[in-house]
């Protein structure tokens, strides 16, 4: 049986590695959508020795199939976004417990103690429909900050720029997580010289504006709010822990995540550290899910584990995936 406390204490990559292969096994046993995607594969589960030999699902498994490793009762189904009458992504937590461990623990790793700041969030495609688990974990993170100015914003720009102002006058350190397009938008109002606040963005345009690259981005950025650096989160519905860029896009991981980056046109090929091709994500947090995910976005991974995202695949480049949906 693996437990929280096998997961987040891994100590080394051959400690990771060892979980990841009981994680991996686990799951084929217990994970019929994943047993299936693995036999489908001819994966004999007993000759799997490495990371690079362990099967990926595709990430499009989670709008197709209900994808659980055990048969306890759904505690909270997080749902993705997306357009009207478009199939979404359905992540089916049974342990909501291993969610909060997760990203508690992962942002401590990465910004200390969450009392030391006021939490504000400008997230309003994420606010207006149910089931986000960003959401959730920022609605919980403002609770654990513990401070009577934390709290959300929808539309109302005026409070949130006085706030931001009156509170970094004051010395207060602030984290103001934001969706891409309402962050441009608040300094569309407003430009501001912050020294005491983070600003992450949690990306996504929703087809609000056009889309930019990262350094376009983060350069209009960092001049509205005043700051050198922009900080970035990557997650997804369908994982239950964050990486966090501290500036420049480049991403690292809390111990108890590592990515693999595919190629390209061969699904089941990975490539060099500097390349780009698709990223991989383990997630040993999905033990309840599946922890070996093949994302739609593109990368590529630096020598000492931390990755970037560059894109993502268009529906013309998931070739690999294709041939997996079963």
């Amino acid at each position: 049986m693996i437990t929280a406390s096998d997961i987040f204490a891994i100590s080394s990559q051959k400690h990771f590695e060892k979980i990841a292969l009981k994680v991996f096994r686990f799951q084929y046993e217990n994970n019929l959508v994943y047993k299936e995607f693995c036999d489908f594969l001819k994966t004999d589960p007993h000759k799997v020795k490495s990371l690079q030999q362990i099967p990926f699902l595709p990430i499009q498994f989670f709008k197709s199939h209900q994808v659980v490793s055990n048969t306890n009762p759904i505690q909270e189904t997080f749902t993705s976004s997306g357009t009207t009458g478009m199939i979404t992504s359905k992540h089916l937590v049974t342990d909501v417990t291993l969610y909060e461990e997760s990203y508690r623990k992962g942002f401590s790793e990465f910004y200390g103690n969450i009392e030391d700041y006021v939490v504000l969030a400008l997230l309003p495609s994420y606010l207006e429909r149910e089931g986000s688990s960003l959401i959730y974990m920022v609605k919980d993170l403002i609770e654990l900050s513990n401070h009577p100015e934390s709290g959300f914003y929808l539309h109302n720009h005026d409070e949130l720029i006085a706030k931001l102002i009156a509170l970094d006058e004051a010395g207060q350190n602030v984290i103001l997580i934001g969706v891409t397009f309402a962050l441009l938008d608040l300094i569309e109002k407003h430009q501001f010289q912050l020294q005491h606040t983070i600003i992450m963005e949690t990306g996504g345009m929703k087809g609000k504006r056009k889309e930019m690259i990262r350094e376009e981005l983060h350069e209009q950025l960092c001049k509205g709010f005043g700051v050198s650096a922009i900080h970035s989160e990557y997650g997804m519905t369908e994982l239950l822990s964050q990486a966090y860029s501290l500036g420049n896009g480049v991403f690292e991981c809390p111990s108890w995540i590592q990515i693999l980056v595919r190629d390209t046109e061969d699904a089941l090929t990975y490539i060099q550290d500097g390349k780009t091709g698709g990223i991989n994500v383990i997630d040993l947090a999905n033990i309840n899910s599946c922890s070996f995910i093949a994302t739609q976005d593109l990368g590529k991974k630096n020598p000492n584990n931390s990755f970037e995202v560059l894109g993502r695949f268009d529906n013309s480049d998931i070739r690999g995936c294709n041939l997996m949906v079963l």
